[in-house]
């Protein structure tokens, strides 16, 4: 188990200590002494940078953010997407188009103010079915249930180092079909719009740091086209099980005040039940990203 380091940063006459723990588990890891509501200089940037490629999660408890604050942290990371359906989504009067709600409140009519409201949700990578899926995600805790809605993520660059030789030879020249319809949160249901269909490579490698990813997931990923249809099913099913083992995860119990990103290129996350008859909301910034290249192995 990891100890965690300190990092100390001054400004002018004052003296900040910056502290990252890493969680005893396969990715993930706390930082405190940083207010993200105040300006991030450039130094406390690379920091953050920094060991978010090395831990893929950060968590920052006991944040006080509103939303024009997390949207001016969110920047710093890169471009929003486009959001072309916003005018149509739930949240359109009460957020940023920057901004997804994730939420079961609803309105006096009965209607949620935002999206994916109840339930569990399968492992997936957001934005996966784009040509080019989302870079960073965040989340803020605003509001939540006295207990469940706990948040899951697993390490697809450990995950793809754990895979027999013979399936990385045999996958490296595979695409996977990544599919999604908006407010699915089981395989198979398809209950909205279609979000998007592409085919990126099932091994891919990671945009900064070049890692091998396996970039499958059970809610997302429905095809692999070079395969008989027989052997797809039967190596997803492999694939899913695999990244699901529990060597591979961390699992975020949620505080208010939480702020969670973590990094699509190389995580899935999934979200576990909680009690439907109790508030839930969090807000969502994604970045987008690029289109994944195939790794070389």
């Amino acid at each position: 188990m990891s100890l965690g380091y300190n990092l100390i940063e001054l400004y002018g006459s004052d003296r900040m200590t910056i502290s990252i723990r890493p969680f005893d588990a396969a990715l993930g890891a706390e930082i405190t002494g940083i207010n993200l509501a105040n300006d991030i200089s450039p130094e406390t940037f690379q920091i953050i940078h920094h060991a978010w490629l090395e831990h893929m999660v950060l968590v920052f408890p006991g944040q006080t953010l509103d939303e024009e604050e997390q949207i001016r942290f969110a920047k710093l990371w890169g471009k929003f997407p486009r959001r072309d359906r916003y005018d149509t989504r739930a949240e359109k009067d009460t957020a940023d188009k920057s901004i997804m709600l994730v939420s079961n409140v609803r309105d006096t009519n009965g209607m949620p103010i935002g999206s994916l409201p109840d339930g569990e949700m399968m492992f997936h990578s957001d934005g996966a079915y784009d040509r080019h899926p989302y870079r960073y995600t965040m989340l803020y805790a605003v509001e939540l249930p006295s207990e469940g809605g706990n948040t899951l993520f697993s390490n697809l660059c450990t995950a793809y180092d754990a895979l027999p030789d013979r399936l990385k030879v045999k996958l490296s020249a595979c695409t996977a079909l990544q599919e999604y319809y908006s407010g699915t949160v089981i395989r198979g249901q398809n209950i909205g719009q279609k979000n998007g269909s592409f085919a990126h490579p099932v091994i891919t490698a990671h945009e900064e740091t070049s890692k091998p990813v396996l970039f499958v997931s059970r809610l997302i990923t429905v095809a692999i086209p070079e395969l008989s249809s027989d052997e797809q099913i039967e190596t997803l099913e492999f694939l899913f099980k695999h990244t699901e083992k529990q060597e591979f995860i961390y699992e975020h119990h949620w505080s208010l005040g939480d702020f969670v990103m973590w990094d699509n290129r190389c995580v899935n996350h999934a979200r576990r039940d909680f009690p439907s008859t109790q508030r839930r909301l969090l807000r969502r910034n994604v970045i987008q990203g690029t289109q994944p290249k195939r790794a070389t192995i």
